[in-house]
């Protein structure tokens, strides 16, 4: 398995991967499958452009198992944000996940960042359990969830060292 950083002219596996993504975990995201399938092809390059933060996907010969990406938001006094994280339902438990985090906090300790934040909702035992794992701990930053205000989320930060 190899973790490979992905630049505009990887537009179509990245959509492959996110539109996968959405359909089998809606509840993961902000955004949605109805949405991004109407993306066009120059909307996918501009997302991919390094300046845009970092995107990521987890291969092997038989496919894609997985994708991360992390930008720096304005609103986050400089840290990072970990986003859309996503494993393929046959690889989950392997350390697909374990691989994607780590990409996600090297790059994020290349860029200088002294910290990477994420949002997982309150009942994602296996992603909190996973982000723990890398060193992100609970800030005590929440907020309804944006697609279902019955479900809270939670911010997680990482120290980088």
């Amino acid at each position: 398995m190899d973790v490979r950083r992905l630049g505009p002219q990887d537009w179509a596996l990245w959509r492959d991967v996110r539109l996968a993504a959405l359909a089998d975990s809606p509840r993961a995201f902000a955004s949605t499958l109805e949405r991004e399938q109407a993306f066009d092809e120059d909307r996918w390059r501009a997302w991919l452009e390094p300046a845009k933060g970092l995107k990521a996907v987890a291969r092997e010969p038989e496919g894609t198992a997985g994708i991360v990406g992390v930008w720096v938001p304005e609103d986050r006094d400089g840290a990072g944000e970990l986003f859309s994280m996503w494993v393929r339902p046959g690889w989950r438990g392997s350390g697909v996940g374990d691989l994607l985090v780590a990409e996600a906090l090297r790059w994020a300790g290349e860029q200088d960042l002294e910290a990477v934040d994420l949002w997982v909702v309150g009942d994602n035992v296996a992603a909190r359990r996973l982000y723990e794992r890398h060193g992100f701990r609970p800030t005590g930053e929440a907020q309804p969830y944006p697609r279902d205000p019955s479900v809270v989320e939670y911010v997680m930060r990482c120290e980088i060292s």
